[in-house]
């Protein structure tokens, strides 16, 4: 180890092991320990972590002295963070604080510090009983850091539910204003201060403000709310902020999802105003609390989450600063194709030889469609905790791993943790979801080959019709223009126009005295077919049930056969779907959901949230010769943002091989 590597005990002036910023150095990574600060540095930024906290309270680079908001606390600038609750109690948000710090690598290659929290029963009722260690790693000539966490709940610990864990960012206002997350959703970013009550009106609920008086003129009459800039998790991959005086990027990478809960589909916060950068872990946004973990029964539990990585880039020559987002796309792929990473210390992170894969190919099986099997043309296929088929939506405590097929339904799935999976798989244009039965045991160097599998969708008889596409979202549906007084110019004419504010609201306003019909044959459901089946506001400011109505004609009935009526929704919020054929008034309803789902996407503008498919046995003495109609009534009407999504619904006739 070199002299100038070596520890450095200072209590006060923490200068003494600084180089200039923004230089490279050539005697590598240098760490400095004092009373109340951690300071490492490479020579191209320098880390300022509180001691023994572990809060990213200073980030120097390219001669700016701290990106971080430094007119907030220290705790309030870069933390990890957790939202729990004891059983039945109230929820507690916790930024997470170390009581113990240790080095656990010093090199001159590289630099890994530790942050340690540990519970024991004195803590009960007060902190999450859970032992965490967040870890920090810097590397040589890299132009930025890994952060990660491992969390373990031993055996016979106290009970718990984790609403949320991640890792926030605040970066300076005066400095960074335009934020990034796609080649198309990035723009100029309103200031914090004009979310304040002299500078906005409040909506419908908190996240949500009218800018009437903001800093920026130009922003005047848009809406503001961190959920428009939601991002589903296989997209979710690098996003951030740049500041262009001096041109430089702020990046959050997150290089897999393995350790995120709920799949791929799953949506998450990124970046929104503050400037505030998030890595998401766990939430129940877009889900719920189905995607909360509960630990019972003193369960043993242990987790890492991450590493992610935040990278800094800056323009040395003058370019346009915006060109950042390109070059943090490149490091994205850089980073995604080091995963998994071999420099973490802990053995609790494995590496990749440590690792195994899973192989096949998916075909799918529908005489209705094809005498030959089909080949499971662009399936999500993916290893979760062991479940019923489509649980991995809802799995929220182990790692998942997945891929989607080539044109003839390959796949290949690496780096898998060891452990005991279940494989499950969806195809687009599918109904349903499979789950290869046989549980698959990962081992260390194992290269698993399962041949050929063939999906069975739902199906019992030929399709007399059918609304939508069976792709788990209401994308294909009719999304409507905003209203022009709560908009947000970034999703005007943009393929995410879903994401206005108040869309809901628009329901009433294109049916103002009756609600929607649909005639099988005639109605275009990309025009004629409301992408939410929500609630109606009255003049007294109530909300009132909706009854949509599906008109078809049958020029016959089998008599005593069954038909089936397949609804798949894309999303639900607290909403009661009942299903009446051909009598609007019948009680019991022929078919109900019953209270079904708080994934409260149609007020977060989501285009989904979880899956929901029902099949609805019909019987012929249902139905007539002639006009046939389906009454759809969402029944619960407490709020404007109680309903559902359709993904895609199909009428079945009996079956032909009966």
């Amino acid at each position: 180890m070199g002299a100038l590597s070596k520890l450095c005990s200072c209590n006060k002036a923490l200068a003494c092991c600084i180089g200039p910023p923004g230089t490279m150095s050539p005697i590598g990574v240098r760490l400095c320990v004092g009373d109340l600060s951690v300071v490492i540095d490479n020579g191209i930024f320098q880390l300022t972590l509180s001691k023994p906290d572990g809060i990213v309270t200073g980030i120097q680079y390219n001669g700016v002295d701290n990106l971080m908001e430094v007119l907030n606390r220290e705790d309030n600038r870069g933390y990890w963070d957790l939202v729990w609750n004891a059983p039945g109690g109230p929820g507690t948000f916790d930024v997470i604080k170390g009581t113990d710090f240790s080095i656990i690598l010093q090199e001159e290659d590289q630099v890994e510090v530790s942050f340690t929290r540990n519970w024991d029963p004195s803590l009960e009722g007060r902190v999450v009983p859970l032992n965490i260690d967040k870890r920090f790693i810097v590397l040589r000539g890299s132009s930025g850091f890994y952060t990660y966490a491992i969390y373990e709940h031993q055996e016979g610990w106290p009970d718990f539910s984790m609403g949320e864990t991640r890792i926030a960012y605040k970066l300076r206002k005066d400095k960074f204003h335009y934020m990034a997350i796609s080649d198309n959703r990035q723009r100029i970013m309103p200031m914090p201060d004009d979310r304040l009550p002299a500078r906005s009106q409040k909506l419908a609920y908190p996240e949500a403000v009218l800018l009437t008086n903001p800093i920026n003129p130009d922003l005047q009459g848009e809406v503001d709310d961190k959920y428009q800039y939601s991002c589903e998790d296989k997209d979710n991959k690098v996003h951030g902020w740049i500041c262009f005086d001096p041109p430089i990027g702020f990046w959050q990478i997150t290089p897999s999802d393995e350790f995120r809960t709920g799949g791929p589909l799953k949506q998450n916060l990124t970046s929104h105003v503050g400037p505030t950068t998030l890595a998401m872990f766990s939430s129940a946004h877009y889900a719920g609390n189905d995607l909360s973990p509960n630990f019972r029964n003193g369960e043993y539990w242990k987790k890492v989450f991450g590493p992610v990585f935040m990278y800094l880039n800056s323009s040395w020559d003058g370019s346009d600063p915006t060109m950042l987002w390109e070059d943090a796309k490149v490091q994205m792929l850089i980073e995604v194709e080091s995963w998994p990473y071999s420099f973490p210390v802990s053995e609790d992170f494995q590496k990749s030889e440590q690792r195994g894969s899973v192989c096949g190919r998916l075909l799918v099986q529908d005489r209705y469609i094809d005498d030959e099997d089909i080949y499971a043309n662009g399936a999500y296929v993916g290893l979760a905790l062991p479940g019923e088929a489509g649980s991995w939506q809802r799995e929220c405590k182990g790692y998942q791993f997945w891929t989607s097929t080539d044109d003839s339904g390959y796949f290949f799935i690496s780096n898998i943790l060891t452990g005991d999976y279940n494989l499950y798989a969806w195809v687009p244009g599918f109904i349903g979801d499979y789950k290869y039965e046989t549980t698959i045991t990962i081992s260390s160097g194992d290269v698993i080959d399962l041949g050929d599998l063939v999906y069975n969708p739902p199906r019992d008889g030929p399709t007399l019709w059918e609304i939508g596409i069976p792709d788990r979202s209401a994308a294909e549906f009719y999304v409507p223009d905003p209203n022009p007084k709560y908009i947000n110019r970034l999703y005007v004419n943009h393929p995410d126009r879903f994401r206005q504010y108040g869309l809901w609201e628009r329901y009433a306003e294109l049916y103002p005295d009756s609600d929607l019909v649909f005639t099988v044959g005639e109605s275009d459901y990309t025009i004629d077919w409301f992408f939410a089946h929500v609630t109606r506001r009255a003049e007294d400011n109530t909300y009132k049930p909706t009854t949509w109505q599906i008109k078809f004609q049958l020029d016959s009935v089998s008599q005593n056969r069954t038909y089936l009526l397949r609804i798949a929704l894309a999303s639900a919020a607290l909403a009661e779907l009942q299903v009446r054929i051909n009598d609007s008034a019948v009680n019991p309803p022929h078919f109900t959901t019953g209270l079904i789902g708080r994934d409260n996407a149609i007020a977060r503008h989501g285009i989904h949230g979880l899956y929901w498919l029902y099949s609805v046995n019909v019987q012929s003495d249902w139905l007539i010769e002639g006009d046939n109609t389906i009454y759809l009534t969402q029944s619960r009407s407490s709020s404007p943002f109680q309903g559902v999504m359709y993904d895609y619904i199909r009428m079945e006739g009996p079956s032909d091989f009966d």
